[in-house]
């Protein structure tokens, strides 16, 4: 007799030339939400996937009485946990004349990717995605004694051993399954704070990086969902003494790249400056909890730069500096940001 376990690894490819694809979008509120589809294929180009629909008045993105919203088929990834031909499609939604509906992002960033002058400087992005594992009971950091407190802040970061690293298992379970989507991850750590976690997806030209850290996103809460555990993106989890999450966005262009590119840098960081306001307004709810100007953060009301400076709102690597070319990093994003918006912001100030 087959098991559950058994049924659910069935490998298809011997029996029916059909595969599964999970149709993959954002809610109303920037979660994520799912289904899935028998086609036939295999395929490998989005265009030829088709479009689909929703009930989008259960999602908050439309009302009861015209209800139905469109998903796009935009970017495509093996499937990590079906596996087989099985595959992962990232949408964008649009109502049924055709038009995106206010909380799809993904448009309006792949009409400046698009743009000729940001297509001609190949932006770059690599982004580095902060989170925090809650025990689901009682939404509380793993590791941690329920209602109490740690040790204080040392150990952690890129810590070992059952008393400092907290969920381990789950964080290499992703970084796999990323790879095998075909996600470029680029590496994981641990945290300052205990039970927080990065991945860095990157560097990814253009609306990629978008695509690919929301795919990220989606196998972290599935696998988070197999382990029994929450995982939470708030910019700042824990009050006190404790160091929020971010997702630090690091970005260069064609120019920064080459020779002289430094002072290319310069002038984007001086863009960056005079458009403060609106980008804080853009990086991401409940970030000024974050952004206070103590650990590791700069003041969200008042924009910086340095080199080497962790506690900056930019800062610029040391190599960065000696070699006269490269790229920089934008500390000011918070954990739950929008990477369409995060990334096509910062390539429409500093090029456009």
């Amino acid at each position: 007799m087959a098991s559950l376990t058994d049924l659910i690894n069935l490998d298809l490819s011997d029996t029916t030339d059909k595969f599964i694809a999970e149709y993959i979008w954002i809610d109303a509120v920037g979660g994520l939400r799912s289904k899935a589809r028998t086609l036939s294929g295999p395929v490998d180009d989005p265009t030829k996937l088709p479009k689909w629909n929703f009930d989008g008045s259960s999602t908050g993105q439309a009302p009861g009485d015209d209800s139905e919203v469109i998903i796009y088929p935009q970017a495509i990834f093996k499937d990590p946990f079906r596996r087989g031909n099985h595959i992962l499609v990232m949408c964008d939604t649009y109502t049924p004349a055709g038009e995106p509906i206010p909380t799809n992002k993904r448009c309006n960033a792949a009409k400046i990717f698009s743009h000729p002058d940001v297509a001609a400087e190949v932006p770059w992005f690599g982004i580095e995605q902060e989170y925090t594992l809650l025990k689901k009971e009682v939404n509380w950091p793993i590791g941690w004694p329920t209602g109490g407190y740690p040790g204080p802040q040392g150990p952690y970061y890129c810590g070992i051993g059952a008393d400092k690293a907290f969920g381990r298992d789950i964080v290499d379970a992703h970084y796999k399954a990323c790879l095998y989507a075909g996600i470029n991850i680029s590496g994981i750590n641990g945290e300052v704070m205990p039970g927080q976690w990065e991945f860095q997806v990157g560097p990814a030209v253009g609306i990629s990086a978008g695509d690919e850290l929301w795919v990220a996103r989606y196998i972290l809460e599935r696998i988070t969902e197999i382990a029994g555990v929450v995982v939470s993106l708030d910019p700042k989890p824990i009050p006190g003494d404790w160091n929020g999450a971010g997702a630090h966005t690091n970005y260069s262009t064609k120019s920064m790249r080459n020779e002289g590119g430094f002072e290319i840098i310069k002038k984007a960081i001086a863009k960056l400056e005079t458009k403060h306001a609106q980008h804080i307004a853009a990086y991401g709810e409940g970030n000024e909890r974050r952004l206070t100007g103590k650990h590791e953060t700069a003041s969200i009301h008042k924009f910086s730069w340095g080199v080497a400076n962790r506690g900056a709102s930019v800062r610029v690597g040391r190599d960065t500096e000696k070699e006269g070319k490269g790229y920089f990093e934008d500390r000011r994003p918070a954990s739950n940001m929008d990477p369409y918006v995060v990334t096509s912001m910062i390539a429409e100030t500093t090029i456009l």
